[in-house]
């Protein structure tokens, strides 16, 4: 396996004047943008350019990872050649179905079972509902085949994302990427780093992702009374107090961020679903505590996988990036320490992140995480 890497950014490229000639070979490139540069820039032609052979994945993002960095307004590309390992594609649009659940079934189906060992998921992150596909995808595969990836970012803008495989690019667009053979090692960990406070209460009302009872009252007037001062910066403020959720008692809890509220119907909009009966706790932010989780994601993802990556994916919520501000490069720094030097060190900051909780098991969605995939091909 071996990985090449290049970027835009005021206006220019850099890294194609360094790459080799056997860049020329990669078979799949995955590029992460800012939204309005994809939509600006030439960013197919200028790819194929260098990576002539290489199936295109695009996704926007909410800023890009890039040589141990964090970019904004920049295009980040990076090219993979392996040399034992097969990939597929499956792609489709929320367009074309009644739900979320049933374009997930549709791309995971459409991928060949035999040999499948790893699945890549990159979707719209706007008009895709990231808990249905998710739960639609480890379904259809049997929750045999490890999933990571995210939810395309816009930024700060929440206006639209885009993702696509070469021509096919625009919002709605969900892509699968199978990866086949026993030749590729995949290792895994995501940490939320956020610190639960109060008594847990139950969900009472609600319908898909939109919140409005706990415990029998306003969800909205209980979150308000919690965060006290906080409460007159609504909805900005919400990004600092995610909720955790155990949908089931013996569930592992994931973190759920607040997208939008409701004045009038007192209700929250979330950006997973809440399902009636599941319990919830309120969560704050510590800065410390998110710059360290992503240091214990990375260990998390050595352990999963004794093998050396040649690729590191960092894929960490537009949330924790807005909370940290100016210090969200120690949060990158926090992960990377525990990988080689010479591991390709790419990602974006999304709005949601897919992978399992702990070894063996089963994918989901979450938000306010880093979560953190590595490759090597032996």
């Amino acid at each position: 396996m071996k990985t090449f890497g290049f970027h835009f950014k005021n206006n220019s490229w850099t890294g194609t004047d360094e790459l080799p000639a056997d860049a020329a070979l990669c078979q799949i490139a995955l590029v992460f943008g800012d939204r309005i540069l994809l939509d600006h820039t030439n960013v197919l032609p200028e790819v194929k350019k260098h990576l002539p052979l290489a199936d295109v994945v695009i996704c926007s993002t909410s800023g890009e990872i890039y040589k141990n960095d964090v970019h904004d307004e920049s295009i980040v590309v990076t090219g993979i050649y392996l040399e034992h390992t097969a990939l597929a594609y499956s792609v489709g649009n929320i367009s074309a179905f009644s739900n979320s659940y049933e374009l997930g079934k549709y791309v995971a189906e459409k991928l060949d079972r035999q040999g499948l060992s790893y699945v890549l998921l990159l979707s719209d992150g706007n008009l895709v509902n990231g808990t249905e596909l998710t739960e639609a995808v480890k379904n259809a595969l049997d929750n045999e085949v490890t999933v990571t990836g995210g939810l395309a970012g816009d930024a700060a803008r929440f206006e639209k994302t885009i993702v696509g495989l070469n021509e096919d690019i625009k919002e709605g667009n969900v892509v699968l990427v199978g990866f086949y053979g026993d030749r590729i090692k995949i290792g895994y960990g995501l940490k939320g780093g956020w610190e639960e406070f109060g008594p847990e209460r139950k969900i009472t009302a609600a319908e898909s992702n939109v919140l409005t009872e706990i415990d029998n009252i306003s969800a909205l007037d209980l979150y308000k009374k919690y965060l006290g001062k906080y409460a007159e910066e609504l909805p900005g403020s919400a990004l600092l107090f995610p909720l955790s959720i155990k949908a089931k008692e013996d569930d592992v809890p994931v973190v759920r961020t607040i997208l939008k509220i409701n004045e009038a119907a007192k209700s929250m909009t979330f950006a997973g679903d809440m399902p009636v009966g599941a319990r919830v706790r309120f969560m704050k932010a510590d800065f410390e505590k998110l710059i360290n989780s992503a240091g214990e994601a990375a260990n998390k993802a050595s352990v999963f996988s004794a093998a050396q990556p040649s690729l590191v994916l960092l894929i960490s919520c537009v949330g924790r990036k807005l909370v940290l501000g100016e210090r969200i490069k120690e949060e990158i720094a926090s992960a990377v320490k525990f990988f080689p030097d010479a591991a390709t060190i790419t990602g974006f900051y999304s709005y949601g992140e897919i992978s399992p909780q702990r070894a063996g098991s089963c994918s989901d969605l979450h938000n306010q995480t880093m979560t953190i995939t590595t490759f090597a091909e032996l």
